[in-house]
């Protein structure tokens, strides 16, 4: 499967890095385990743990080194750590390495929101960010920031009108907490050579539109500030830049609002 975004491959930065700040807030009226993972793309890490967990309408702040590479925040729930299986140990987002994901193998199982973010330090690039759906949704997610740059959102709940081709995985009272992704639900029944992961014959963003991704319009039409498919860029509002001398502090809000 494809990485869920460019981030993974954007330069590194160097030079002395400055911290950012930070802040996970839960607006869920349930309880959330959150994580991140560096995906191994740098050495630059938070000072925070790789999982906690958050009450309803709860927040954590932390300190981010600004040449922060491929971050990634996503949210779990009904979670039993207890079972290690990554993927029945969550009802969604589950991960390798159980409330602490595993720095270098712990990222999630789809579905799951992801807030993406690769920070532009000192190598004069901007700071990048996202929410991706490429892999697919389990809650709605929002990033915003102190310096009035742009918002990246999937502010929607997509769990209960996903189509019936993508919907799922289930709480215990059959609520469905996630949609997959077509990729993910591997809609034409070959993932290496798939117009809907974009793979093989369908590898570039020439050969891969986005007419060729099914439920891609279900996917934009309800959450259009957020990174859909592969090579989302082309609508211009996928993937999120703010100046890097500006410093900016992110809040990444679960269930924003306007969901």
């Amino acid at each position: 499967m494809k990485a869920s975004t460019p981030l993974v491959s954007a330069a590194l930065a160097v030079g002395v890095a400055a911290d950012r700040t930070f802040t996970v807030y839960n607006g869920c009226p349930f309880t959330i385990w959150w994580l991140f993972t560096d995906l191994n793309a740098g050495s630059a890490v938070p000072n925070y743990q790789t999982g906690w967990e958050a009450a309803a309408y709860t927040s954590v702040s932390f300190s981010v080194p600004d040449n922060w590479t491929a971050g990634r925040i996503w949210g779990r729930r009904d979670c039993d750590f207890s079972d290690t299986n990554p993927a029945t140990q969550c009802a969604d987002g589950g991960c390798n390495g159980g409330l602490e994901c595993d720095p270098n193998t712990g990222t999630g199982v789809p579905p799951a929101t992801l807030a993406e973010f690769t920070l532009g330090g000192t190598s004069g690039n901007p700071d990048y960010y996202d929410v991706s759906l490429v892999d697919g949704y389990n809650l709605p997610v929002s990033i915003t920031n102190n310096v009035n740059c742009g918002v990246a959102d999937c502010p929607v709940d997509l769990g209960p009108d996903c189509p019936s081709a993508l919907i799922g995985p289930y709480d215990s009272t059959g609520f469905p907490v996630g949609c997959k992704s077509a990729c993910e639900a591997d809609l034409d029944g070959d993932p290496t050579n798939s117009p809907n992961c974009c793979t093989g014959d369908y590898d570039t963003a020439a050969t891969c539109p986005s007419s060729g991704v099914e439920y891609y319009s279900y996917f934009k039409d309800n959450c259009p500030n957020s990174y859909c498919y592969a090579y989302d860029e082309s609508s211009g509002t996928a993937l999120w830049t703010c100046d890097a001398s500006l410093e900016a502090d992110y809040t990444i809000t679960f269930c924003p609002p306007s969901s």
